[in-house]
């Protein structure tokens, strides 16, 4: 793997720190400086590097798992900083499990892309519930949350609801993409070499 450790500036390492600690409950993911917690699928594991306190995913596809907790994440709200610059494409993984190679079969894609060509936009649960718009903005960062509690699925963007999804009775898993509220960990997707987009202040809180 690629470790860029770019120097991080004081204002930003307290900034990230004091914003997850304020919220009640919630326990950081990503400590802003190094991988401890995470794992990349095996393939062009090259993509991913650290820079100002973010993961950047920038190259072939190449997924980043948190593999930080055993207990897998049921219930829970899922709070991530995202930025995009133009013409990206990304994602974020609930329910999902580490997967070496290709795209994960297991759990729900969040989307991220706000100007990719592909018509399904940041807020999305991909071929599941789609948007066709979304409040995000390339080269601003934004927070996406996602919660998932029972067989319903909310997410917003800068505490604005864009979706709520409730999983019907008697869904079954998929034969190729198993789209079905289990539980699992969470994944961050490099989408292509010319997508670049940004993580940060990744924060967890487990519900009832």
């Amino acid at each position: 793997m690629k470790f860029y450790f770019a120097a991080l500036t004081a204002s930003l390492l307290i900034a990230g720190t004091a914003s997850a600690q304020t919220e009640e409950g919630f326990t950081t993911l990503f400590d802003g400086k190094t991988f401890a917690g995470w794992q990349t699928a095996t393939e062009h594991t090259n993509t991913w590097s650290i820079a100002d306190g973010a993961l950047v995913a920038h190259g072939d596809r190449c997924h980043l798992f948190y593999v930080g907790d055993e207990k897998p994440f049921k219930n829970f709200e899922l709070k991530v900083e995202v930025m995009t610059e133009p013409h990206s494409n990304g994602g974020i993984y609930f329910d999902t499990h580490y997967q070496a190679t290709g795209w994960p079969t297991n759990g729900f894609e969040c989307q991220v892309n706000v100007s990719h060509s592909d018509w399904k936009k940041t807020g999305s649960l991909y071929d599941v519930a789609n948007l066709g718009n979304t409040p995000a903005k390339d080269n601003e960062w934004w927070t996406q949350d996602i919660t998932v509690q029972g067989s319903k699925v909310t997410v917003k963007i800068n505490d604005v609801l864009v979706l709520e999804y409730t999983e019907p009775p008697g869904a079954q898993p998929g034969k190729t993409f198993t789209r079905k509220l289990a539980e699992g960990t969470f994944a961050l997707q490099a989408h292509d070499p010319k997508s670049v987009v940004r993580y940060k202040n990744i924060r967890v809180k487990r519900l009832e």
